[in-house]
């Protein structure tokens, strides 16, 4: 076919596989009278495709396959990734003030915080060079392990010390995690509250924690005439100067029973509830009840939830180098228990210590009580805000201001 890249072809009208070769100069003009010579008219004559156009369309088919081959194979080879960074929810920094105690030069250094979970996996690059302290209840394990169906202790232990990405509140406090929770046969992650309460004792006696961090829950039982073992563990725990903060409870709306989780609902606990970006309770969260189940009614700053804090869509650290989403006042909790940790690092002396009795947590909750942002200027509290949204600068700030009661 050499010598005809200058000539296009013309098929015979009676037999297409004929074909005429026509000077290409000659295509477009005189159509018609073409096509009454060549025997096609009424109907135009149509040149047909040009061998050499076919050629071209081979050869780039053959150069975009080479193209794609050579592209599978750097991106096997891991010299060519494209990686799209996981969200973040710096929001719940910002509304809760920890940049500015960040300015200050404080992050939990020398508060030993204790959390009671379903455990830790250490597999997240976020916790390279995490030194924790791991108890294991509910298997033999020596080494961290995470048994929850989600690996919740791991991404409540994130919002608290990842030290990547989603950088957490108080990264340089010392961590226990005591793996008390695991999967159940629901697919939730689940335990027993002796168990729990074991845990809880573990933290105050073998760790001497200064802060114990749980974010779980059981449901009250309001006919019940004895407390159960987790709520006298907690009990034991606050009336020896050791705080506590506990979750609310996620069973907030139509279905809420009007009280907070267990052992959240002792007096100096601090609960938590759970905020959104837009600062508001987020619609899970568990109301309290200001009414004990001896008719009394809860006094200041011991009013349920006490505080809450961002719970709604928060970024932190899952398995591997992956990052999840979860919402709850189990991420609200954590918030606040970093924050309890960067106040404990500026004002050691309201840690425990061995002649402790519950009066500083009295004070610190005092200090919370005035400084939470307030949803209402009518109203000191509320059943749903508590006393209103954490604010950890303004937290700092009162304590400072504040002569020491303990």
């Amino acid at each position: 076919m050499e010598g005809l890249d200058n000539v296009e072809l013309l098929p015979e009208p009676e037999d297409s596989r004929i074909l005429s070769v026509v000077d290409s100069s000659a295509v477009g003009f005189q159509d018609q009278w073409r096509s009454e010579v060549t025997g096609w008219a009424p109907m135009q004559a149509v040149p047909v495709p040009r061998l050499r156009r076919r050629k071209m369309f081979v050869t780039n088919g053959v150069a975009f396959s080479i193209l794609v081959l050579m592209l599978l194979y750097v991106w096997n080879s891991g010299l060519l990734f494209l990686e799209i960074p996981p969200p973040k929810s710096e929001w719940a920094i910002e509304q809760s003030q920890f940049a500015e105690l960040a300015d200050l030069g404080l992050s939990g250094e020398g508060v030993r915080v204790c959390m009671v979970d379903t455990g830790i996996d250490l597999s997240n690059p976020a916790f390279s060079n995490l030194q924790v302290t791991f108890k294991d209840m509910i298997g033999a394990s020596s080494s961290p392990v995470d048994y929850g169906y989600v690996a919740h202790g791991t991404l409540m232990a994130g919002i608290l010390v990842s030290n990547d990405h989603q950088l957490g509140v108080a990264p340089n406090v010392e961590l226990a995690m005591v793996a008390a929770l695991g999967a159940d046969e629901d697919d939730m992650n689940s335990g027993s509250e002796e168990t729990v309460a074991r845990s809880i004792r573990w933290c105050q006696d073998e760790y001497q924690a200064h802060i114990i961090s749980l974010s779980l829950g059981g449901e009250q039982n309001v006919e019940m005439h004895t407390e159960g073992s987790s709520v006298s563990a907690v009990r034991r725990a606050v009336d020896s100067g050791i705080f506590v903060v506990a979750a609310a409870g996620n069973d907030g709306g139509g279905n809420d029973d009007g009280l907070v989780s267990v052992p959240g609902n002792v007096p100096r606990v601090i609960t938590v509830g759970a905020s959104t970006e837009s600062q508001s309770v987020w619609a899970n969260s568990s109301a309290g009840s200001q009414s004990l189940v001896n008719g009394e009614q809860r006094q200041h700053p011991n009013m349920k939830p006490e505080v809450i804090a961002p719970g709604e869509n928060i970024i932190s650290t899952g398995v591997g180098d992956t990052w999840y989403s979860s919402s709850g006042t189990s991420d609200s909790t954590v918030f606040v228990t970093g924050a309890l940790s960067l106040l404990l690092e500026a004002f050691p002396e309201y840690k425990a210590t061995s002649e402790s009795d519950g009066t500083c947590i009295d004070a610190v909750k005092n200090a919370l009580k005035e400084s939470a942002l307030k949803y209402d200027d009518s109203s000191t509290h509320d059943d749903r805000w508590g006393y209103g949204q954490l604010q950890a600068m303004d937290w700092y700030s009162y304590l400072m201001n504040q002569s020491p009661g303990c």
